[in-house]
């Protein structure tokens, strides 16, 4: 569960990256194909502009395992790196993509790089191999979290936040038959979670 622990895994035997706990890396380099990091920046500037929208946060948590992810544009344009963070196996991660509308993002982001052959080809798992740098260290702050159970950690959260605020939760609490509960350490530290 520690960053330490993380940081001392190898990566994954059958593909590259590095994983702490469930959390594993993913990140490619790319030579951008010449004379189209203009138009790769600004295939990008339209996948920023659609981080708000519906479809992708839907496509994102139909996929379920994605945690971050980042593009760049580096070396005076001619290079391109995407970064990512995802629970799982890679072979279903990269599936995942070329199944929802990520995956038609994908292949306009990535059509500007030599070689990529599109995300639903089936070279396109060997050339991301071809293309992936494992990281020489990972560390993720959360290791033992998958997406699903972080999802779920806030709708417990959100639900709970709603019952602390009734007036019911707030006279339970000064029943004198509830007193023996209410002052145990577990109840205790789950209100001082709650109000931290």
């Amino acid at each position: 569960m520690t960053a330490a622990t993380g940081a001392a895994q190898t990566a994954h035997p059958e593909r590259p990256g590095r994983s702490d706990g469930v959390c594993s890396e993913f990140t490619v380099f790319t030579r951008i194909k010449p004379g189209e990091a203009d138009a790769l920046r600004e295939d990008l500037a339209t996948l920023s502009d659609a981080a708000d929208d519906e479809r992708v946060h839907a496509a994102v948590r139909q996929i379920g395992t994605l945690h971050d992810a980042r593009h760049v544009i580096f070396d005076d344009d001619t290079r391109f790196m995407f970064a990512s963070v995802f629970d799982g196996s890679w072979d279903t991660y990269i599936d995942d993509f070329a199944q929802t509308v990520v995956g038609s993002r994908f292949d306009k982001v990535f059509s500007h790089s030599e070689g990529f052959p599109g995300v639903a080809d089936p070279g396109a798992k060997d050339w991301f191999v071809a293309h992936q740098a494992p990281a020489g260290v990972f560390v993720s702050a959360y290791p033992d979290l998958t997406v699903q159970q972080i999802y779920k950690d806030q709708r417990v959260d959100e639900a709970f936040q709603d019952v602390l605020d009734t007036d019911e939760f707030r006279a339970a609490l000064d029943i004198p038959a509830n007193a023996e509960l209410v002052a145990t350490p577990a109840f205790q530290k789950l209100l001082a979670e709650a109000s931290a």
